[in-house]
């Protein structure tokens, strides 16, 4: 049983489909010339608290209007030093291409959806 449950933490903490690359600097930069709310957040393989927040805002794409969100392993040099992002989960919002949000660790749905609410 034990072999059992450690396999299912496995297939959700590492789930590969969950956590891919989705950011293009060329589709940032078009999402914010369209005026477009833009997420971006950070990711690393082995974080299951990564995955839990890459849930919610995939979710939260669907829920709100007018949101890009794209989603990058942190240890993607390139991407990390364009946002100066050093850790893990860190969630960015743009507006106006201008940051209007950052966090570091994860953060609830509640507070995602309070900050993407407040930059609209």
């Amino acid at each position: 049983m034990k072999n059992v449950f450690i396999f299912i933490f496995c297939l959700f903490a590492f789930n590969v489909n969950a956590k891919e690359t989705t950011f293009d600097k060329t589709l940032f930069d078009k999402a914010q010339s369209e005026g477009k709310i833009v997420v971006v957040s950070s990711w690393v393989k082995y974080c299951t608290s990564c995955a839990s927040q890459m849930k919610v805002l995939d979710k939260a794409k669907n829920d709100f209007n007018n949101i890009e969100y794209f989603k990058f392993d942190v240890r993607n040099k390139k991407i990390a030093d364009l946002f100066n992002i050093q850790y893990q989960t860190t969630l960015l919002i743009f507006k106006n291409n201008k940051e209007v949000y950052r966090s570091i660790g994860e953060t609830s749905r509640e507070a995602i959806y309070k900050a993407i609410k407040s930059s609209i």
